[in-house]
């Protein structure tokens, strides 16, 4: 047999809760697994960029190249700039 709540033994019921330690845990655990989450599928979307980036030719090593000529090429401007 279901319970029947009265609007006012509703909005008890939801500030008990609210204050109860046990769903404060409860919330900490899921902010954590939706951060593991996150970082997973954010881990999994590099992964695959990286294998995009393999089939298209590029290495480690000539991005390395690639970030210092920009690097250069950032600091010639600024130089022309002053």
């Amino acid at each position: 047999m279901a319970v029947i709540l009265t609007n006012e033994a509703f909005k008890a019921e939801i500030e008990r809760l609210k204050a109860s330690e046990h769903v404060k845990l409860a919330r900490k655990e899921q902010r954590l697994k939706y951060k593991q989450r996150q970082y997973l599928y954010a881990l999994r979307n590099l992964e695959k960029r990286g294998k995009l980036l393999e089939a298209n030719g590029y290495t480690l090593e000539n991005m390395e190249a690639m970030i210092a000529q920009a690097e250069a090429d950032a600091g010639a401007l600024e130089t022309e700039e002053a």
